[in-house]
C-alpha cells in the first residue's frame, strides 16, 4: 500500500490518541513506516471478538452460578486463556486442569493447588473460589 494510501479511519485507538505503526511504499517505491490511526473493516473485526469474549465470560459467570462449572472456567475466560495455556501456568496436565472445572472436584482441592490458579490469574484465593453474582457488578 502506498503510504499516502494507509487508512486514517477513527477506530479503538483514536479513543486514547494512540496510532499504529504500519509498512507502506513511498514515492520511490521503497518500504517505510507510516503511522494509522486505524481501518473500519479492523475496527469491526476487533469489535466482534471483544464482543464474543465478553459473551463467552458472561456465559462462564453464569455457569458457575448455576453450579455447572467451577470458578476456574469463569477466571480463564475472563483472562482469555485456554486449556492448554492455563495447564501451563499452573504446571498441571490439562486432563487435571479440565476435571477441576467440575464444581464437586474443585470443592475438594487443597490449598497449594488453589494458589497455582490464584497465582494464575492474579487473584488471592478467597477472589477464586467467591465470583460476585451477576447482579452485583
Amino acid at each position: 500500500m502506498e503510504k499516502e494510501k494507509v487508512p486514517q479511519d477513527r477506530g479503538n485507538l483514536t479513543k486514547n490518541n494512540l496510532k499504529e505503526l504500519l509498512y507502506a511504499t513511498d514515492e520511490n517505491g521503497e518500504y517505510t513506516t507510516t503511522l494509522s490511526t486505524g481501518w473500519e473493516p479492523k475496527t469491526i473485526a476487533l469489535s466482534n471478538s471483544i464482543d464474543d469474549i465478553n459473551e463467552r465470560i458472561a456465559e462462564a459467570k453464569m455457569q458457575v452460578e448455576t453450579g455447572e462449572a467451577s470458578p476456574i472456567c469463569y477466571y480463564m475466560e475472563l483472562n482469555k486463556m485456554d486449556l492448554t495455556i492455563l495447564s501451563s501456568y499452573v504446571g498441571l496436565w490439562k486432563w487435571r486442569v479440565k476435571r477441576h472445572f467440575k464444581p464437586a472436584v474443585f470443592a475438594k482441592l487443597n490449598d497449594k493447588i488453589l494458589q497455582k490458579y490464584a497465582d494464575a490469574f492474579e487473584v488471592s484465593i478467597a477472589e477464586l473460589k467467591n465470583i460476585k453474582p451477576t447482579n452485583a457488578n
